[in-house]
Parts: structure tokens; C-alpha cells; sequence
């Protein structure tokens, strides 16, 4: 009788069935997860955002707060060194999250926009609002802010909030 080589088509198979049930079970759990990470690195963006503008505004209260987030980076992908700040590039923020303004451009799954209301010449408040890139993928929450540094949220993805109102109706995070 002949001594068995290898592995039968039957043992191969269980094998490759058991990855398969592991990986079901896991993938999903691997989605959600980069979720949530996409989805704390929008809320961060928001709150770095916040910081920034109050910056700006100190710095530059003839113009108030900025009136679009490029302002609040720097003037060039290569950053700020040896680059005096301005009110055209404040190098506050860095060069992606400054460019993050459309789902094509966008910052860890999310893109955000920076909207001033203008009063008295200067750009007296702001909304900044974030939605993901691809709802349902990279998030599946809005976030927003005023000039009262409270991030909010809602359990809807759609496109970034731009009123003050529509931000004030969202849910504060904790």
C-alpha cells in the first residue's frame, strides 16, 4: 500500500471554507472600524479648523475670520518654511486639510467647506461643515461649527451644512 502525500480535495476545501467564514465575519468589522477612524479624523479636522480661524481672526481682525479654507494653510503643497504668514496663506492648517474642499480632494473619507457671513466689511462669523466623500464608505455622519467652537453632528451624510442654522440644529458631540 502506497503511504498518501499531501492533502486530499476534502481537507483543502474545509480549509478554505473556514478562512472564508473567518473572513466574513471579519471584513464587516474592519468597515466599521475604518469608519469610525474616518469619522474621528473629520471631528479633529473641525475642531483644528475652529482653532485656526480664531487664530486668523486674532490676527487679522480688519478681515475677520477667513473666507475659505485654502486662506488657513499655507501657499504650496511644500508647506511654510521660510514663509512669512499672510492674510492670503495663514499657515495654520496644513496643505491637505486646507484643500480638502471637494469629495475628489478630500481628508481621511471626508471634504469640508468654510462658509463667512459677512458684517461691517469683515467676515464676522463662519460655518465650517464636513461630509464624507463616499456616504455609506468613508462616513456616514456630518459634522459642522460655528464661531462658538462647538462641534456638532448628524446622523445624515450629505453635503457640508452652510448656515448658521443648519449647523445649530445639529447634535453637539461629546
Amino acid at each position: 500500500m502506497r503511504k498518501q502525500r499531501g492533502f486530499s480535495l476534502i481537507e483543502l476545501l474545509i480549509v478554505v471554507a473556514i478562512i472564508l467564514i473567518v473572513a466574513a465575519i471579519a471584513i464587516p468589522s474592519l468597515l466599521r472600524a475604518h469608519i469610525a477612524a474616518d469619522e474621528a479624523s473629520a471631528s479633529s479636522s473641525i475642531r483644528a479648523i475652529d482653532t485656526a480661524e480664531f487664530a486668523y481672526q486674532n490676527a487679522y481682525p480688519t478681515v475677520g475670520y477667513s473666507g475659505t479654507l485654502p486662506v488657513l494653510g499655507p501657499p504650496a503643497a511644500t508647506g511654510c518654511s521660510g514663509i512669512l504668514p499672510t492674510a492670503a496663506s495663514a499657515c495654520l492648517i496644513d496643505w491637505v486639510l486646507a484643500n480638502a474642499t471637494a469629495p475628489a480632494a478630500g481628508k481621511s473619507g471626508y471634504y469640508f467647506a468654510d462658509t463667512p457671513f459677512v458684517s461691517g466689511g469683515v467676515n464676522a462669523t463662519y460655518v465650517i461643515g464636513g461630509a464624507p466623500t463616499a456616504p455609506n464608505q468613508s462616513g456616514v455622519r456630518g459634522f459642522c461649527s460655528t464661531d462658538e467652537g462647538v462641534v456638532r453632528f448628524t446622523a445624515t451624510a450629505g453635503a457640508p451644512v452652510n448656515s448658521v442654522a443648519g449647523c445649530s440644529a445639529y447634535i453637539p458631540l461629546q
